[in-house]
C-alpha cells in the first residue's frame, strides 16, 4: 500500500499539505479578490468610464467647435457685406451732403453778388447825383462869371429867384 500512496515519490503528508495549500490559496484568492481585486476593477472601471465620457465631450466640443467656426466663417462674409453696405451708405451720404452744401453756397453765392450788384447800382446813383452836383456847381460858377461880367447884382439876384421858382422845391431836397 505503500506504493499506492507514494505516486511519483510523494508521500500523504505532501498530499495532504498541498491540498491544505491549494484550498488556503484558493481561499486567499476569494479573499484578496473582494479586498482588492474588486476595488482595482471597480477603479478600472471608473477610470473607463472616465475616459470615454472625456473622449465624448471631447467629440461635443469638437462639434461645437466646429460649429462655431462655421458660424464665425459666416459672420466673417456677413461683416465684409455689412461693412461694404455702411460705406456705400455714407458715401451716399457724403454724395447728398456735398450736394446740400454746393447748393447752399450757391445760394449763398447768388445772394452776395445780388447784393454786389444792389451796392453797385447804389453807388452809381450816388455818383451820378454827385456828378450831377458838380455840374450844377460848374455851370452855377460860368454862368456867374458870364452873367458878372454882363450883369449887374440886381439883375443876377432877379435871375437866381426865377431858376429856383422854376426848378421848385422838390428837386433840390432830393
Amino acid at each position: 500500500m505503500e506504493e499506492m500512496t507514494r505516486l511519483f515519490n510523494l508521500d500523504a503528508q505532501l498530499f495532504h499539505d498541498l491540498i491544505l495549500m491549494a484550498i488556503a490559496i484558493f481561499f486567499l484568492f476569494l479573499f484578496m479578490s473582494k479586498l482588492l481585486f474588486n476595488p482595482v476593477r471597480k477603479m478600472l472601471e471608473e477610470r473607463r468610464a472616465k475616459i470615454a465620457g472625456d473622449i465624448e465631450a471631447a467629440e461635443g466640443d469638437k462639434k461645437e467647435a466646429a460649429a462655431l467656426k462655421e458660424d464665425y466663417e459666416s459672420r466673417l462674409k456677413n461683416i465684409e457685406k455689412e461693412a461694404e453696405q455702411i460705406l456705400s451708405e455714407a458715401r451716399q451720404k457724403a454724395q447728398k451732403n456735398a450736394a446740400r452744401i454746393e447748393g447752399e453756397a450757391r445760394e449763398e453765392a447768388a445772394r452776395i453778388i445780388a447784393r454786389a450788384n444792389e451796392e453797385a447800382e447804389l453807388s452809381k446813383k450816388r455818383v451820378m447825383d454827385e456828378v450831377k452836383q458838380e455840374m450844377i456847381t460848374v455851370a452855377s460858377m460860368m454862368a456867374a462869371k458870364v452873367v458878372a461880367a454882363n450883369i449887374d447884382a440886381a439883375v443876377q439876384d432877379t435871375l437866381v429867384d426865377e431858376t429856383l421858382r422854376e426848378m421848385g422845391e422838390a428837386t433840390w431836397q432830393s
